[in-house]
């Protein structure tokens, strides 16, 4: 079975665009793109039928690019399929891989662009091969459409991707060599090279019914983001159809033929493009997960590390004693006339050694009362301002806002800085985990230094986020308590031990000062400075 840790970063990588409904931000998106789309079809409509000149020379460059992008778009959802294994997402990609092998073929045959270089495949080539996209690649989209989303049980993905390439390939490489090598036999679809014949119509109604049908079926299942992105590519490849099918008259190289391109290009990019996206988010999650885990991992040895020492050093103290009251019992027991009142005392010593260190262990929480580190005289600011400092290098990237607020000339403690330091990184992350679980916005982290007496100085940690729940208030520094999962319910213990061995005190408040949501951390120290008395 998986770790945790694990389980943390298969939930980073798990794809959105796949898995979830899409949040009305991308459909918003979606909505304002196809706006847009249809903006641009009425206002390209006056001119469809324009003719243009010697634009032959742009075709090999669309071809280019159409190829690219249909190729990195299928390699990214075979990728995304190796995760998933959802059977929907190899058909999808399928088609994509499919459009794309047939573009070079399309380009070369196109009659006037390759002619002087001596190619000529026959007038109906490049019309059959076109004919062959348009039909092709929506039929795979409406095997998307209706294939089962779910993941598959087994994990022979990468079998199952080699054996659609191998279909997908060899597929179009035999109605390719079909077309090509029985370009004769090929029907009539044009007239001359640049004007259709009237066998062509059925390929656009049939093209433009199936991707309405996809279109259909996509928006009334939609069963995750994809889904609306996919039903976007099929409209652009609607409005392209209309326009060069329909309103261009079928015309090659005309405006609204190469109108027409573009919202190919742009079917093209969608995909991609969203893919792209969600990649980039999902890498940023991977991350921040990866660092999380990180600081996780750093904080328990530290934690264990100081626990260890702890344990170590207040139980070395019984033990010691024990031993040299076994030997001093063992003395007077062997001697010629053994001192049984000397025996005895020892033995009540070592019985109360015993206690003491059984006391040590299960009293985890006094770790730190003994000074097992050097203390020196401290700026409580400059301690603040570096723990807030390096808690803004992580939290920037999830829109957290951690501010310091200092006040002036507050006295010096004194403590141990290494101690001190990471008691304050603990509780800046507690403020960061708890607003990183909820809705709040903006998300705001304060940290406060002020004069709580003339001898005592307050640290306050502030956050806007749920605050604490009623039922874990009174045990919140209990050890082995967390409300986080994965927790060790260790920190928030260690924390207060630190600071009542320094001589002050942790504690916990619902709400911050003035606040209505959130809570608040707060712990104080005595003042290296005493005040002054009177005395007179």
């Amino acid at each position: 079975m998986p770790n945790k840790d694990e389980s943390a970063l298969g939930a980073a990588v798990q794809s959105p665009l796949v898995t979830s409904l899409a949040k009305g931000t991308w459909i918003g998106v979606a909505v304002a793109l196809s706006l847009l789309i249809v903006a641009s079809f009425a206002l390209t409509m006056p001119f469809a039928r324009l003719p243009t000149y010697h634009t032959e020379m742009l075709l090999p460059a669309y071809a280019a690019a159409i190829l690219l992008l249909e190729l990195i778009t299928a390699a990214l959802l075979f990728a995304l399929y190796s995760l998933r294994r959802s059977p929907a997402l190899l058909c999808l990609a399928s088609g994509y891989l499919f459009s794309a092998v047939l573009v070079p073929a399309w380009a070369i045959s196109f009659p006037g662009v390759f002619t002087a270089y001596g190619i000529d495949m026959g007038l109906q080539t490049t019309a059959a091969i076109a004919a062959l996209r348009r039909i092709g690649f929506p039929l795979f989209v409406l095997a998307y459409a209706l294939a089962p989303r779910a993941t598959r049980a087994s994990t022979a993905t990468g079998h199952h991707i080699a054996l659609s390439l191998a279909l997908v390939l060899g597929g179009a490489a035999l109605l390719l060599a079909a077309i090509i090598g029985g370009s004769e036999a090929l029907p009539l679809f044009m007239r001359d090279s640049r004007n259709v014949a009237t066998l062509w119509q059925i390929v656009p109604i049939a093209a433009l019914s199936l991707y309405l049908l996809v279109i259909a079926l996509l928006l009334a299942r939609r069963q995750s983001q994809l889904d609306i992105w996919v039903a976007l590519v099929m409209f652009s490849l609607a409005v392209e159809l209309l326009l060069i099918s329909f309103l261009g008259g079928g015309v090659r190289l005309g405006v609204g033929w190469w109108a027409g391109r573009l919202y190919g290009l742009l079917a093209a990019s969608i995909v991609l493009l969203v893919l792209l996206v969600e990649s980039t988010q999902v890498y940023g999650r991977l991350a921040r997960t990866i660092a999380a885990e990180r600081r996780l991992r750093r904080s328990r040895l530290t934690a264990m590390e100081a626990l260890s020492a702890s344990i170590a050093h207040e139980i070395n103290q019984p033990l010691t004693s024990m031993i040299t009251n076994a030997n001093a019992g063992l003395r007077w027991l062997v001697k010629s006339e053994p001192r049984l009142d000397r025996a005895e005392a020892a033995l009540r010593h070592i019985v109360e050694d015993g206690h003491r260190a059984s006391s040590i262990v299960t009293g985890i929480r006094s770790m730190f009362t003994k000074e097992l580190q050097e203390r020196t005289e401290l700026d409580l600011n400059g301690l603040v301002a570096a723990a807030v400092e390096v808690a803004r290098s992580e939290s920037t990237h999830e829109f957290i806002e951690i501010r310091a607020v200092l006040a002036d000339d507050l006295p010096p403690v004194i403590g141990n800085a290494v101690q001190l330091g990471q008691v304050l990184r603990n509780l800046i992350e507690n403020a960061m985990d708890a607003l990183r679980g909820s809705g709040t916005w903006p998300r705001q982290v304060v940290v406060r230094t002020c004069h709580r007496d003339p001898d005592e100085v307050l640290v306050s940690v502030e956050d806007n986020g749920p605050g604490i729940a009623p039922e874990v208030a009174q045990t919140l520094f209990d050890p082995f308590v967390s409300t986080k999962a994965g927790g060790m319910g260790m920190g928030l213990m260690f924390c207060r031990a630190v600071v009542e061995a320094h001589g002050g005190r942790l504690w916990a408040a619902p709400t911050p000062p003035g606040g209505t949501t959130g809570a608040v951390f707060q712990f104080s120290l005595p003042s290296a400075i005493l005040p002054a008395h009177d005395n007179a």
